[in-house]
Protein backbone atom coordinates (compact mmCIF):
# COMPACT_ATOMS: atom_id res chain seq x y z
CA UNK A 1 0.00 0.00 0.00
CA UNK A 2 1.10 3.46 -1.20
CA UNK A 3 0.14 5.18 2.21
CA UNK A 4 2.01 2.27 4.81
CA UNK A 5 5.14 2.98 2.17
CA UNK A 6 4.74 7.01 2.91
CA UNK A 7 4.58 6.79 6.53
CA UNK A 8 7.13 4.24 6.61
CA UNK A 9 9.93 6.72 4.86
CA UNK A 10 8.64 9.50 6.99
CA UNK A 11 9.08 7.48 10.23
CA UNK A 12 12.60 6.15 8.94
CA UNK A 13 14.19 9.35 8.06
CA UNK A 14 12.75 11.82 10.73
CA UNK A 15 15.77 11.03 13.32
CA UNK A 16 18.45 10.99 10.46
CA UNK A 17 16.64 14.67 9.16
CA UNK A 18 15.75 16.22 12.18
CA UNK A 19 18.26 16.78 14.72
CA UNK A 20 17.01 16.09 18.35
CA UNK A 21 17.77 17.65 21.55
CA UNK A 22 16.57 17.25 24.80
CA UNK A 23 12.47 17.71 25.01
CA UNK A 24 10.34 15.86 27.23
CA UNK A 25 7.34 15.54 24.12
CA UNK A 26 10.05 14.32 21.72
CA UNK A 27 8.01 11.65 20.53
CA UNK A 28 4.85 9.72 20.77
CA UNK A 29 3.51 7.11 19.15
CA UNK A 30 -0.01 7.71 18.90
CA UNK A 31 -2.83 5.23 18.85
CA UNK A 32 -6.72 5.95 19.07
CA UNK A 33 -10.57 4.45 18.33
CA UNK A 34 -13.60 6.22 17.83
CA UNK A 35 -16.40 7.23 14.89
CA UNK A 36 -15.68 9.17 12.41
CA UNK A 37 -19.01 11.59 11.74
CA UNK A 38 -20.55 12.81 8.26
CA UNK A 39 -21.31 16.30 7.90
CA UNK A 40 -22.88 17.90 5.00
CA UNK A 41 -24.55 16.21 1.95
CA UNK A 42 -21.98 13.16 2.90
CA UNK A 43 -24.13 12.10 5.62
CA UNK A 44 -26.69 11.39 2.71
CA UNK A 45 -24.58 8.37 1.82
CA UNK A 46 -22.23 7.89 4.78
CA UNK A 47 -23.02 6.69 8.14
CA UNK A 48 -20.91 6.80 11.48
CA UNK A 49 -19.24 3.16 12.49
CA UNK A 50 -16.18 2.43 14.47
CA UNK A 51 -12.89 3.94 13.32
CA UNK A 52 -9.14 3.32 13.98
CA UNK A 53 -6.12 5.80 13.98
CA UNK A 54 -2.69 5.33 13.95
CA UNK A 55 0.26 7.95 13.95
CA UNK A 56 3.32 9.98 15.50
CA UNK A 57 3.72 13.21 17.46
CA UNK A 58 7.48 14.13 16.56
CA UNK A 59 8.58 17.27 18.45
CA UNK A 60 10.60 20.18 16.13
CA UNK A 61 12.93 22.06 18.05
CA UNK A 62 12.61 23.62 21.23
CA UNK A 63 9.17 24.71 21.49
CA UNK A 64 5.72 23.19 21.02
CA UNK A 65 5.73 22.97 17.55
CA UNK A 66 5.76 19.12 16.35
CA UNK A 67 5.09 16.78 12.87
CA UNK A 68 1.89 14.85 12.88
CA UNK A 69 2.15 12.01 10.03
CA UNK A 70 -1.49 10.13 10.59
CA UNK A 71 -3.28 7.29 8.52
CA UNK A 72 -6.93 6.95 9.36
CA UNK A 73 -8.68 3.74 8.95
CA UNK A 74 -12.38 5.17 8.65
CA UNK A 75 -15.30 2.46 8.63
CA UNK A 76 -19.13 4.03 7.93
CA UNK A 77 -22.02 2.36 6.61
CA UNK A 78 -23.68 3.20 3.00
CA UNK A 79 -26.27 3.72 1.14
CA UNK A 80 -25.71 4.90 -2.47
CA UNK A 81 -28.22 7.30 -3.86
CA UNK A 82 -27.13 6.37 -7.95
CA UNK A 83 -25.96 3.49 -9.47
CA UNK A 84 -21.99 3.67 -9.87
CA UNK A 85 -21.24 4.17 -14.18
CA UNK A 86 -22.08 1.03 -16.20
CA UNK A 87 -24.16 -0.55 -13.13
CA UNK A 88 -28.00 -0.60 -12.68
CA UNK A 89 -28.53 -1.41 -9.07
CA UNK A 90 -27.76 0.29 -5.76
CA UNK A 91 -25.77 -0.93 -2.90
CA UNK A 92 -27.85 -0.55 0.59
CA UNK A 93 -26.99 -1.02 3.57
CA UNK A 94 -22.94 -1.50 2.85
CA UNK A 95 -19.80 -0.70 4.35
CA UNK A 96 -17.31 1.71 3.18
CA UNK A 97 -13.41 1.96 4.54
CA UNK A 98 -11.10 4.47 4.02
CA UNK A 99 -6.99 4.25 4.26
CA UNK A 100 -6.10 8.14 4.31
CA UNK A 101 -2.70 9.44 5.43
CA UNK A 102 -2.48 13.11 6.89
CA UNK A 103 0.74 14.90 7.04
CA UNK A 104 -0.03 17.72 9.70
CA UNK A 105 1.63 20.71 11.51
CA UNK A 106 1.05 21.01 14.95
CA UNK A 107 1.58 22.95 18.29
CA UNK A 108 1.28 21.77 21.97
CA UNK A 109 1.08 23.63 24.87
CA UNK A 110 1.73 22.02 28.37
CA UNK A 111 -0.06 22.82 31.73
CA UNK A 112 1.09 20.64 34.71
CA UNK A 113 0.04 16.79 33.64
CA UNK A 114 -2.35 18.51 30.79
CA UNK A 115 -1.77 19.65 27.37
CA UNK A 116 -3.41 21.06 24.41
CA UNK A 117 -3.23 21.52 21.10
CA UNK A 118 -3.84 21.94 17.46
CA UNK A 119 -3.12 20.62 14.00
CA UNK A 120 -3.79 20.84 10.21
CA UNK A 121 -2.25 19.24 7.42
CA UNK A 122 -3.01 18.02 3.98
CA UNK A 123 -2.55 13.82 2.05
CA UNK A 124 -4.85 11.67 0.74
CA UNK A 125 -5.25 8.05 0.37
CA UNK A 126 -8.30 5.92 -0.73
CA UNK A 127 -11.88 4.95 0.12
CA UNK A 128 -13.73 1.68 -1.11
CA UNK A 129 -17.04 1.90 -1.52
CA UNK A 130 -19.73 -0.95 -2.63
CA UNK A 131 -21.20 -1.48 -5.62
CA UNK A 132 -23.69 -4.54 -6.60
CA UNK A 133 -24.44 -6.05 -9.79
CA UNK A 134 -27.43 -8.32 -10.60
CA UNK A 135 -27.61 -11.17 -12.96
CA UNK A 136 -31.41 -11.82 -13.05
CA UNK A 137 -31.04 -14.56 -15.46
CA UNK A 138 -28.68 -16.63 -13.45
CA UNK A 139 -30.26 -15.47 -10.19
CA UNK A 140 -26.66 -14.20 -9.27
CA UNK A 141 -25.67 -10.96 -7.41
CA UNK A 142 -21.79 -9.98 -7.50
CA UNK A 143 -20.47 -7.35 -4.94
CA UNK A 144 -17.45 -5.99 -5.65
CA UNK A 145 -15.53 -2.41 -4.59
CA UNK A 146 -14.82 0.52 -6.25
CA UNK A 147 -11.37 2.60 -5.17
CA UNK A 148 -12.04 6.62 -5.20
CA UNK A 149 -8.55 8.56 -4.58
CA UNK A 150 -9.35 11.24 -2.16
CA UNK A 151 -7.16 14.34 -1.79
CA UNK A 152 -7.80 15.70 2.00
CA UNK A 153 -6.99 18.31 4.39
CA UNK A 154 -7.64 18.13 7.56
CA UNK A 155 -7.56 20.50 11.02
CA UNK A 156 -8.72 19.50 14.59
CA UNK A 157 -7.43 20.24 17.98
CA UNK A 158 -6.99 17.27 21.39
CA UNK A 159 -6.02 17.43 25.12
CA UNK A 160 -3.82 15.09 26.67
CA UNK A 161 -3.23 13.99 30.28
CA UNK A 162 -0.01 12.89 31.04
CA UNK A 163 0.56 9.50 33.13
CA UNK A 164 4.24 9.13 32.96
CA UNK A 165 5.19 7.48 30.12
CA UNK A 166 1.59 7.48 28.55
CA UNK A 167 -0.54 10.50 27.98
CA UNK A 168 -3.93 9.43 26.99
CA UNK A 169 -5.53 12.26 24.68
CA UNK A 170 -9.06 12.75 23.24
CA UNK A 171 -9.57 14.41 19.88
CA UNK A 172 -11.63 16.38 17.17
CA UNK A 173 -11.10 17.04 13.94
CA UNK A 174 -12.59 18.27 10.58
CA UNK A 175 -11.58 16.41 7.31
CA UNK A 176 -12.70 17.83 3.78
CA UNK A 177 -12.14 15.34 0.83
CA UNK A 178 -11.42 17.58 -2.68
CA UNK A 179 -12.98 14.64 -4.86
CA UNK A 180 -16.37 13.70 -5.14
CA UNK A 181 -18.87 9.88 -4.45
CA UNK A 182 -22.12 9.41 -5.66
CA UNK A 183 -21.74 13.57 -6.59
CA UNK A 184 -21.35 14.81 -3.07
CA UNK A 185 -18.40 16.03 -1.10
CA UNK A 186 -16.61 13.71 1.16
CA UNK A 187 -16.60 15.33 4.35
CA UNK A 188 -16.59 14.50 7.90
CA UNK A 189 -15.71 15.23 12.26
CA UNK A 190 -13.32 12.13 13.14
CA UNK A 191 -13.84 11.65 17.15
CA UNK A 192 -10.90 9.94 18.88
CA UNK A 193 -10.37 8.72 22.04
CA UNK A 194 -6.78 6.76 22.37
CA UNK A 195 -3.20 6.68 23.89
CA UNK A 196 -0.06 8.27 23.24
CA UNK A 197 3.31 6.10 24.41
CA UNK A 198 6.30 8.61 24.96
CA UNK A 199 9.39 7.82 23.87
CA UNK A 200 11.18 11.03 23.95
CA UNK A 201 13.84 9.38 26.32
CA UNK A 202 15.15 7.74 23.34
CA UNK A 203 16.16 11.08 22.30
CA UNK A 204 17.57 12.39 25.85
CA UNK A 205 20.19 9.44 26.43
Amino acid sequence: MRIYFILFVAITLLPIVLKAQARTDKLYTVSGIGTSVPVGKAADVFGRKISTTLGLNYGLGQGGLFFYPKVSLHAFSYRAKMPDAGFTYTAQVGRATTYLLNLGLGYRKMVGKFAFYGFAGAGGGYILTPRVNVNDAALQVKLSNQSHFMPIAEGGAGIEYSLGGLAIFTEASYMNGFEKIQARNFTTVPLTIGIKPNLSKLFNR
